[in-house]
């Protein structure tokens, strides 16, 4: 197996990957251990200094970690300005929030020029190189301008939006051209796929060949479909760590025998947490014998804190939480527990294996691996129950759960009476099915599937060549 490079915005360093990583980062580490490789990106730092150009390298249990810092004007055009006020609203379908100017646009690209170009000293020949996410579209584009042949994956943890979405980017026509300097782009689920592939139908100078290649002014990259999974053992065991941890048990005596529902998301538009406090409202008054019975705990950490978006939301959320407790709690109970703030990733998952409900209501999400997390943290002979958005790209692995519309608050109500009424029978079967979905698509499979297709795509386009 050839080395692994993989090139993500934030890397998660040696003495992080224990604490509250999940996702992208659980998942990389696994893979980059087993094949060895170098884990490249940004450290998440701002630094001004001369010296701060040159990567930062450490080394752990055969992975080679460099980290780039960047100048607070790269971090204000690329970061919060291109990468999070423009592509990751574009990509929700969340059009008013786009703030799109060309001096953030030009940021982008030189950040990935940036990168890319000190990327190229620190590879060796002969590596696989797997690029991820909304940050560095162009970044393969940008290597190949440089010489490189290695085989260049690109995946997209978020969704990508149709073609009357995508084209009100400016300069939208550069971002496509770029993917399909790839030799293989990956997508959450069908609908991202195909939304791509009919963006590059539309281009002038782009076509779809063989129904799976994209073909923008010669370039030819194959889309496919891999959603991402978790590691269900390592979720397992983590879960039952934080379930008998000091945390998990003082969550445990605080509910005083009361069902917990649970909420674990970052501070951010996408992810419904309004509507999902407008319909735990509704559901202590619509339905009263909840009341004092329950108690909904939702974590949700401060996430680009410097962004207007996301301060009016955490302003209203705030306000929210103070309504619903101001207007149902007891002297004994309160109803709504709202957390600003990130728990190690044994104690979240403990949490999540001591709730009742775990509620998953993105307006739009690429995958959601939380509602992956809270299946394999429940035990099977008392599980509990997932409501979840049909919005959310999981819910196509996990239609066993409660599927609601995030956008329809009774819809909201329902899922979650329904899902704290359960007999027991058909939550064992709910669980048992979606449990089997985990398994067969776990990060191991997501990992070796996609680096599969993507030397098949090396290969056919090979043979392709004149």
């Amino acid at each position: 197996m050839s080395e692994l490079v993989a090139i993500s915005n934030r890397v998660a360093l040696p003495s992080q990957l224990q604490g509250a990583q999940g996702g992208l980062a659980v998942g990389l580490r696994a893979a980059l251990e087993e094949s060895g490789g170098l884990w490249f990106g940004w450290s998440g730092g701002v630094d001004e200094r001369a010296g701060a150009r040159e990567p930062r390298l450490q080394e752990a249990n055969g992975v080679r970690y460099a980290t780039l810092r960047l100048t607070r004007d790269e971090y204000e055009r690329f970061y919060m300005g291109y990468a999070n006020q423009v592509l990751w609203p574009l990509f929700h379908y969340r059009m008013s929030f786009v703030h799109c100017t060309d001096a953030r646009l030009e940021g982008y690209w030189e950040v990935n020029r940036l990168f890319a170009g000190h990327l190229l000293p620190l590879l060796k020949g002969g590596e696989t190189i797997w690029v991820h996410d909304y940050h560095f579209i162009p970044f393969g584009s940008l290597l190949r301008e440089q010489g490189v042949s290695a085989p260049i994956g690109f995946f997209l943890h978020t969704p990508f939006p149709p073609w009357d979405v995508m084209r009100a980017l400016p300069d939208h026509a550069r971002l496509l051209r770029a993917l399909c300097a790839y030799d293989l782009v990956g997508f959450q689920t069908a609908i991202d796929r195909d939304n791509f592939l009919d963006c590059i139908a539309h281009m002038e100078g782009g076509h779809i060949r063989d129904r799976e290649w994209a073909v923008f002014d010669g370039e030819a990259a194959r889309a496919g479909v891999f959603p991402i999974g978790i590691d269900v053992d390592d979720v397992a065991v983590e879960a039952r760590r934080g379930f008998n941890s000091q945390q998990g048990r003082r969550l445990q005596e605080s509910l005083q025998r009361r069902k917990l529902i649970m909420g674990v998301d970052r501070l951010d538009y996408s992810k419904g947490l309004r509507n999902r406090f407008e319909a735990y409202e509704a559901l202590l008054e619509r339905h009263p014998d909840y009341r004092r019975s329950v108690v909904f705990l939702q974590i949700a950490p401060i996430s680009r804190g410097d962004v207007a978006e996301y301060e009016e939301i955490r302003q209203h959320l705030e306000y929210m939480a103070g309504h619903i407790n101001g207007r149902f709690a007891e002297y004994d109970w309160v109803p709504l527990r709202y957390l600003n703030k990130g728990f190690h990733r044994s104690n979240i998952l403990g949490f999540l294996a001591r709730s009742d409900v775990g509620l998953v209501t993105p307006m739009r999400d690429g995958m959601n691996l939380v509602a992956k997390e809270f299946v394999a943290a429940q035990h099977p002979d008392d599980p509990g129950v997932l409501v979840l958005s049909s919005l959310a790209g999981a819910a196509h692995e996990l239609d066993a759960a409660v599927l609601v519309n995030p956008y329809n608050v009774d819809e909201i109500v329902h899922g979650l009476d329904r899902a704290l009424s359960m007999p027991l029978a058909e939550r064992r079967e709910r669980w048992h099915a979606m449990a089997q979905a985990l398994r067969d698509n776990d990060i191991h499979h997501w990992r070796t599937t996609f680096l599969e297709a993507l030397r098949d795509a090396c290969r056919h386009s090979q043979s392709e060549a004149p």
